[in-house]
């Protein structure tokens, strides 16, 4: 048997699963461990089967999924939907979830922007990424971007280095980095859009194989 074989089949029970996943995601919409739960709308918890295969962190969540109160909803969201599709991964077999749980935002007129969380704020949150990834046990768990990957993979980890390919660590069976969908988005131009997100793509192509799920 191999090592994602072994590790699948330490998955719980569904219906227990399920039960546990709703006292963390009830306990960490109590969280005041760190000050953005003050002008958040609400706690973002993950989101998805307690026994996916694949696991995908990202950084936080945008304004979409401040409101609405689920991860990947956004712009950024439709995005990695299309993507998953397109490497052949059903994003309702995937649990996605943040490193931080709630809307870190300036504003701007009327808008609110996107701030980076610090370091501070991401180790509040470990708590519940920690309790996800124990409860979940992913085959396959893909970091998002830089402050996921280096979050759960220390700061020598590098997207533009590390990308795409498999690694061997304790968080999972496979641990991959790739970048955020947002990432694709930012860039200024059709074509570099276009690169960005095929080789993001790409890269979840690699997680579904390794998943057996292509």
């Amino acid at each position: 048997m191999t090592r994602a074989a072994e590790h699948k089949g330490e998955h719980g029970n569904g219906r227990s699963g399920e039960r546990e996943l709703a006292r963390i995601r009830a306990s960490a919409a109590r969280c005041r461990s760190c000050p953005l739960w003050r002008p958040a709308t609400q706690t973002v918890f993950g989101e998805g089967p307690p026994a996916a295969p694949i696991m995908l962190v990202g950084e936080q969540p945008g304004d979409r999924e401040d409101l609405e109160g689920k991860p990947f909803v956004g712009p950024a969201g439709r995005l990695l939907d299309k993507a998953l599709a397109d490497a052949g991964i059903d994003r309702g077999a995937v649990y996605t979830t943040n490193v931080v749980k709630h809307f870190k935002y300036r504003m701007r007129g009327k808008r609110r922007i996107h701030q980076r969380p610090a370091a501070a704020e991401i180790t509040a949150c470990r708590q519940w990424l920690d309790a996800e990834l124990g409860l979940v046990r992913p085959e396959v768990l893909v970091c998002l971007g830089a402050t996921a990957a280096h979050a759960l993979l220390g700061s020598s980890y590098s997207v533009e280095r590390d990308r795409g390919r498999l690694l061997d660590t304790d968080l999972a069976p496979a641990t991959l980095i790739t970048s955020h969908p947002s990432a694709a988005l930012r860039q200024r131009d059709a074509r570099t859009r276009r690169l960005a997100i095929a080789a993001l793509t790409e890269d979840l192509g690699v997680v579904a194989r390794a998943a057996a799920l292509a």
